[in-house]
């Protein structure tokens, strides 16, 4: 089973953000921790702070993957053009945020690239990304 964890801007900083709402762990330790969690899956994890290059990824993981779990970052407030990319998808996907969003400025309430998705998992820091592992290996079988 091959799944793409697809993160975007600004997660390449996380242990250096803050803590309370994203958690304590650098973006390799949270590669790490789910590799650990899920050794029989084949993991491509992927960031990238450039719309255009996640946008790429995207429209090319019905052919490469079984399933994406994806973090847009603030992209998820303002990216019509992930939003349309994950609508073309055929395969199972999951949106997740490390922090809980809904509690958050209300610019960040609503999510535009969710709604393309099987579902979203947010406020859960690190257990965001297993818990949305978790249901994608059951999406996918």
């Amino acid at each position: 089973m091959k799944i793409a964890i697809i993160n975007g801007p600004n997660l390449n900083k996380l242990g250096e953000r803050d803590k309370s709402k994203y958690g304590a762990f650098s973006l390799n330790e949270l590669n790490n921790l789910i590799s650990d969690e899920f050794p029989t899956i084949e993991f491509t994890f992927y960031q990238s702070n450039l719309e255009g290059e996640i946008v790429e990824l995207i429209q090319n993981s019905n052919t490469n993957f079984d399933g994406i779990i994806i973090n847009p970052g603030g992209y998820s407030h303002t990216s019509i053009a992930i939003r349309d990319a994950l609508e073309l998808l055929n395969i199972p996907k999951i949106e997740v945020h490390l922090s809980n969003i809904s509690s958050r400025e209300n610019f960040r309430n609503f999510s535009l690239t969710a709604s393309m998705t099987n579902g979203y998992i947010s406020g859960f820091k690190e257990l965001s990304y297993l818990s949305a592992v978790y249901l994608l290996i059951k999406l996918i079988k």
